[in-house]
């Protein structure tokens, strides 16, 4: 993890780059794979898994009994925890509905709007290295609390076709019954264009590595909605002297573990505390299962040592992180100046984990400098919001001239017609 000092503003543009892989060769091939499994269905998902998860798939579609049996592989304690977090995860997504409201904007003129279920919603679980059956909460939860019809979950099989029992454990608590054994590209693709064994899907959720970021991109330019462009995770840390570096030290390895193409950053208006954080890094790092990952993710990280804490916000903003720890005196204090982040963790015991599992709110977030412009996942994502208005007779002789005036402004003659006509001899 490269440490800077103070670097001059001219460079901080330079610094927030986040590690990618080569735009044109991934473009290409996810091209290749989108019009194979367009044109072969099943047949090219079967051939993209043997050839990117050498798992020899006959069918990807799991059946009663591969739940059940994922279900006496959990161990009790595991499922309470994930029931825990479930509870959560409902209680916070679930004060999100919103009550529909009618507006009288005028006299006879009501409004209101009113939200659906998306009829059709795909996710997609990364698997591989790290099944993560907490994203099937995060994602099935909303779905379900939106009313959405169909589920449709993909996640990577191992090389024999085997999910993780946690994940089918999870999808089956949630009521996610629709769970397909297919992952990476090619899931994207089936969800889609839809196979002869996977619905298409009206718009894709899920978390993933660059070439999944790069697979949603591609459905969303063929009209299939997506959350948002989430690639590899990442966290920003602004540490004060106040901070426990054995505590920031865990938070910058709890997303570094995630894959080799993940970023964590450091940020301290102290330079002291930044080295006993970096000390406490590598000692804990050793002692990771994971610590050729996390290592290789560390080689993308910084830390750098900004003038005060007010630079630290400013470089933070500038880099608009998936998420992001407040591990400063009074962290409350400083949240009006956050513009751009994905979620944010206040305080010293606030772990960035907590998200990720069992606060309640969601994980799904934006990365790569997108909560700039993009929110996490919440219960407005999985529905579509429709106005409705009613006017009476009153109401359309109230705002007539306004319609008819702006119409014929507007050279629409017919649009002035339609109250024109309607309150003719009025």
């Amino acid at each position: 993890m490269e440490k800077y000092i103070k670097p001059n503003r001219t460079n901080w543009e330079k610094l927030t780059q986040r590690p990618s892989a080569e735009q044109a060769s991934l473009a290409e091939l996810v091209s290749q794979v989108f019009a194979d499994v367009k044109q072969d269905g099943d047949e090219a998902v079967k051939k993209y898994s043997l050839q990117f998860d050498r798992a020899d798939l006959q069918s990807f579609s799991l059946n009663k009994k591969a739940f059940e049996t994922a279900s006496k592989m959990v161990p009790d304690d595991l499922k309470a925890a994930i029931q825990l977090a479930k509870r959560n995860i409902e209680k916070f997504h679930a004060a999100q509905v919103e009550t529909s409201r009618v507006i009288e904007t005028t006299k006879g003129v009501e409004c209101w709007r009113e939200s659906r279920g998306i009829e059709t919603v795909g996710i997609y679980v990364p698997g591989g290295t790290a099944p993560l059956f907490s994203t099937v909460l995060m994602l099935g939860i909303p779905a379900k609390l939106a009313g959405c019809e169909n589920i449709v979950l993909c996640t990577p099989p191992g090389k024999s076709g085997e999910i993780n029992p946690a994940i089918l454990f999870t999808a089956d608590l949630v009521g996610i019954t629709s769970v397909y054994s297919v992952g990476g590209i090619q899931a994207i693709a089936a969800m889609t264009f839809g196979t002869q064994t996977i619905p298409k899907a009206d718009k894709i959720f899920g978390p993933g590595n660059q070439y999944v970021t790069a697979a949603k991109q591609a459905a969303q330019s063929l009209g299939v909605a997506i959350d948002m462009p989430a690639g590899p995770s990442e966290v920003l840390i602004i540490a004060d002297n106040t901070c426990n570096p054995t505590f920031v030290a865990a938070d910058l390895l709890s997303q570094a573990e995630h894959g080799t193409d993940s970023q964590v950053i450091l940020l301290s208006d102290n330079e002291l505390i930044t080295d006993e954080i970096l000390a406490e890094l590598d000692q804990q790092l050793l002692k990771l299962p994971r610590k050729v990952i996390a290592g290789k993710a560390l080689d993308n990280s910084k830390a750098i040592v900004l003038r005060n804490i007010s630079e630290c916000i400013e470089f933070c903003n500038l880099y608009a992180p998936e998420h992001l720890i407040l591990a400063v005196k009074e962290a409350r204090k400083l949240i009006s100046k956050i513009s751009k982040a994905g979620s944010v963790f206040l305080g010293n015991y606030s772990c960035e984990s907590a998200g990720d599992y069992a606060s309640g709110t969601n994980h799904t977030l934006p990365t790569n400098g997108y909560a700039r412009s993009y929110s996490g996942v919440s219960l407005d994502s999985f529905v579509t919001k429709i106005t409705f208005q009613e006017l009476t007779k009153e109401g359309i002789m109230n705002i007539r001239p306004a319609i008819e005036l702006m119409a014929e402004a507007e050279q629409l003659f017919a649009h002035k017609n339609a109250v024109t006509l309607r309150l003719a001899g009025e």
